[in-house]
Formats: structure tokens, C-alpha cells, sequence
């Protein structure tokens, strides 16, 4: 059995490649349009034409698609989670299925020796992936190496909230430990915590479920998978934006770009270009 089935079973780890395996199964043109539309967006870029790509935690594989459809030049995929490294795959073959410059493994951000057989990238993309590693500050410091001179970086971390923080990291590892049978006394009342004031008051203004069923808008995403992964994400780090800041600024990375959650749940964004002579 490998490390990771064996963290899993322990109660250690969230299988997120079943849960993007049923994110596929309502993936659609919107939903790639629109994480295309994102990636242009926080990259600044209208096309990734003769660019190289790397989708450090690929998870659904959605954004390694959506950098090939942008044009990258090529493109390397990895995960941790052999699961993910299927999904991607899948959309490899649904989509791209004689691309040579689109490669796939599974990978992890921890594992030094296989990061540096990669090379260097014009963009790393790593959204939401690092405090889900295990060790998310050695992951932020593994990935520099492959940031090209005047690359970016475009990475995404959970905010720090302090004692409410600490309080999601208890009912992640409570959701963990239970049988699968058992998790539905978690993930729901934590569904009615996430999304109850949100449906409450798109009710009073006369535009019943309107947030959820147009979330798909946000970067492609779907509203429940993403509540079941935010539930089930362990293990699971956080920091603030000043930390994530200064990390990067001492390793001569600029940044270019910050997006906020506004010091509540989600995740921070950092575009970041590497300065190092």
C-alpha cells in the first residue's frame, strides 16, 4: 500500500481524486470557458502562446486544459493524488489526446528530487494545492527553483482566521476519521454553515439559489465539490497575506498581483514574478 492510501485509510488525508472524479462529471464548455477566462485574468496574458506551463496539484486537471487551449507551448501536470493524476489524464484524452507537449505524472511538491528533473517554467500555477501538502512553507520554498528568470507565479493559500481557522482544521480531521457511511454528520451541518447565509439572503432579495447556481462563473467551479473538498481538505495549513508576502520577497520575487478574501474564509491570490538575476 502506498504512503498516501496508507494516510488515507488513517484518516490523514483527503482523497480529493474521487472528488474531482465526479467534478467531471458535470464539466462542461462554461465551465472550460470560464477557467480560461480566470487564468487570463490573474496572468495577465491574452494568450500563453510559446509560454510553458506547469499545474503544480492538478487536480481536476481543469487549468492544465485551459493552458492548452490558451496556446502554452507545453504543458506538465502532477499530483500527489494518483487520482487527480487520472482526471487530468481523462481530460488530456477527452480533449488533447495526441498532444506530446502536454505531459501528466503523479508528483509530489515535497519531493525535491523530482522537482529538480522538471526545469524551469515561464508560469507555475498552484492554486489552493500547498496547504494541503502536509508541509506547506517547505512546499512554498521547493517550488522557486522552477520559476523561470522574469517568470511567474500564481498561487493561492488559505487565510489565516485565527481561532475560526483552528476550529475548520478540528472538523476537517473529525470528517477524516470517520466512515464514509458517518461523513454526512459533518459535511452537512458545515454545508448549511458555508452556504445557509449566502441562500438566506439571495432569498430575501428576491433571487432564490441565484449565487450557487452561477458559481460555475467563479474560475469553472462547482459549488458542492468545492464544499466537499474544503470540508474533507486535510491536512490543512493557513497564512496571512503578509506572510505569504515577505516569504517570497526574501527569495527576490515581486509581486504583481493580490487578490483578498478579505480577511475571511477562501484563499489569498499572489501573481508573482521571479526578479532573481
Amino acid at each position: 500500500m502506498t504512503t498516501h492510501a496508507l494516510e488515507i485509510q488513517r484518516g490523514q488525508r483527503f482523497e480529493f481524486g474521487k472528488n474531482w472524479q465526479r467534478f467531471l462529471s458535470v464539466l462542461n464548455d462554461q465551465r472550460i470557458a470560464e477557467a480560461e477566462k480566470s487564468l487570463r485574468a490573474m496572468l495577465e496574458t491574452e494568450s500563453l502562446s510559446g509560454k510553458s506551463f506547469l499545474d503544480i496539484g492538478s487536480g481536476s486537471g481543469l487549468f492544465s486544459l485551459a493552458a492548452m487551449r490558451l496556446g502554452a507551448a507545453r504543458v506538465h501536470s502532477f499530483d500527489y493524488d494518483l487520482g487527480c493524476v487520472e482526471c487530468t489524464r481523462e481530460l488530456k484524452r477527452r480533449y488533447f489526446p495526441d498532444a506530446g507537449n502536454w505531459s501528466i505524472e503523479r508528483g509530489s511538491v515535497l519531493e525535491p528530487p523530482y522537482l529538480a528533473g522538471l526545469g524551469q517554467f515561464d508560469f507555475v500555477y498552484c492554486w489552493g494545492v500547498l496547504h494541503y501538502c502536509g508541509n506547506m512553507w517547505q512546499g512554498m520554498e521547493n517550488i522557486v527553483p522552477l520559476v523561470a528568470c522574469k517568470g511567474k507565479l500564481f498561487i493561492a493559500i488559505f487565510n489565516d482566521q485565527g481561532l475560526v481557522s483552528e476550529l475548520w482544521l478540528k472538523i476537517k480531521s473529525t470528517y477524516n476519521r470517520l466512515p464514509n457511511g458517518l461523513k454526512f454528520l459533518v459535511l452537512w451541518p458545515a454545508f448549511v454553515r458555508l452556504w445557509g447565509p449566502t441562500m438566506i439572503r439571495d432569498l430575501v432579495l428576491g433571487r432564490p439559489f441565484r449565487t450557487w447556481r452561477t458559481y460555475g462563473e467563479r474560475r469553472g467551479m462547482s459549488a458542492w465539490h468545492d464544499v466537499v473538498g474544503w470540508v474533507g481538505g486535510y491536512p490543512c495549513e493557513v497564512a496571512k497575506p503578509e506572510e505569504i508576502l515577505g516569504f517570497y520577497k526574501k527569495r527576490s520575487f515581486n509581486l504583481l498581483k493580490l487578490k483578498t478574501c478579505g480577511g475571511g474564509h477562501g484563499c489569498n491570490e499572489f501573481l508573482l514574478m521571479n526578479c532573481a538575476e
